[in-house]
């Protein structure tokens, strides 16, 4: 392994006995003691392979349960892999779990040294760095009161203030920013900023979205155990976002057709000349033209109406033919052909659904749905659904 590179895995896989019964546990030890593997387990990580390089920083996103506390676990050394390989070439600095490598009933100074020297420092390093250690942490007087009365907040900030005087090759987080206050996170998130401007790695392991694009170049997407996907921050989360969406919206899929037996159907649509049915992958700001094609039985003019509506079903803009008086080109036997155009959508990175409905020529009653997901990437960290233009003006 080339210096390089600070963490390989080869196909690596960790599963944990099941324990549903009283008597799993042991029938799990007897298969152990007889140096067995039990027969029944839950396959936790499943074929990882990836590769940790020096100077990278690397977001791990995924629903509860898809395996990133185990993957640090392994990383770490702190659980053995089932199968696969492991290498580690770096000293790693990690803030796993709450009270990982503290003790409940030792104050918060005694814990600082006790922490300090399971990342390897020395007795006067840490002497000599106590001070600074203490003022990251700023937890007052509580820094000579047992940890086992300290809230969460309180005890990652001791875990972090711990790491700040490290000079570790790898730092790994588990959702570190997500427990304490606004103003130690931003502490922290600078903190971790000057640690990669000087060469530092970092795996993050976090929920939030905003901090994984912030601090991270790329991100790796477990699902079920596995790697769904790796690459690009950007890229990656947008695509978990976008499932997470489709996941959440019960009656959204990302291509669906809903047809009502009657007069008038949504018979072809196209977006940017392109009749599928799979998703359509669009950039920020890029434009969308639509071709729609209505069918009447008796012949009469229907109403086209349209609509754009985030994955989860939030609705963001619609119109029709009949408010906006769109006029369409008659191709006989019944149909009617219009076209739509977007010069420049303002929607932000994100999953997205276009629908085209089919209306009688009053406008009153639905007889027909087609819809068409879309997604739309980009490198922004702007919130929301849509872009705004907007300027800033100094004083």
């Amino acid at each position: 392994m080339s210096e390089d590179v600070l963490v390989r895995l080869r196909g690596v896989g960790k599963s944990f006995p099941q324990n549903f019964r009283s008597g799993d546990r042991l029938r799990a030890l007897w298969d152990l003691l007889r140096g067995r593997k039990p027969e029944r387990q839950s396959e936790v990580l499943k074929g990882i392979d990836l590769e940790i390089r020096r100077g990278e920083s690397l977001g791990l996103i995924g629903v509860n349960g898809a395996g990133k506390s185990t993957l640090l676990k392994v990383i770490t050394g702190v659980l053995t892999a089932s199968s696969g390989r492991v290498a580690v070439n770096a000293r790693i600095a990690p803030l796993l779990e709450l009270g990982a490598g503290f003790h409940p009933e030792y104050s918060g100074r005694d814990n600082i040294r006790l922490n300090a020297t399971l990342l390897g420092m020395s007795a006067a390093e840490i002497e000599a760095k106590l001070p600074g250690i203490i003022e990251f942490a700023d937890i007052g007087h509580y820094l000579d009161e047992p940890v086992k009365h300290y809230s969460s907040g309180m005890i990652v900030r001791l875990g972090f203030a711990v790491v700040t005087s490290t000079n570790p090759d790898l730092l790994i987080t588990d959702e570190v920013l997500a427990v304490g206050d606004e103003s130690f996170q931003k502490k922290c998130v600078a903190w971790i900023e000057q640690f990669l401007a000087g060469g530092g790695t970092l795996l993050l392991v976090s929920h939030s979205m905003f901090h994984i694009q912030k601090l991270c170049r790329h991100a790796c997407w477990l699902h079920e155990g596995g790697i769904a996907r790796i690459g690009d921050v950007f890229e990656v989360s947008q695509d978990y976002l976008a499932w997470h969406e489709r996941k959440t919206a019960r009656d959204v899929e990302s291509s669906r057709t809903v047809t009502a037996k009657g007069e008038y159907a949504v018979s072809a649509m196209a977006l940017n000349g392109d009749a599928g049915t799979a998703s359509l992958t669009l950039a920020m700001a890029a434009g969308l033209d639509v071709a729609v094609e209505l069918s009447a039985r008796d012949g009469r003019q229907p109403v086209f109406a349209f609509g754009i509506k985030r994955a989860d079903g939030t609705p963001i803009y619609g119109s029709s033919s009949e408010l906006d008086r769109a006029v369409p080109r008659a191709l006989g036997d019944g149909r009617f052909h219009w076209t739509l155009g977007f010069d420049r959508l303002p929607l932000l990175p994100g999953s997205y659904v276009f629908s085209a409905h089919a209306l009688d020529p009053e406008g009153v009653r639905l007889f027909d749905t087609k819809e068409r997901g879309f997604v739309v990437r980009g490198n922004t960290r702007e919130m929301g659904l849509v872009q705004l233009s907007h300027h800033w003006a100094s004083e």
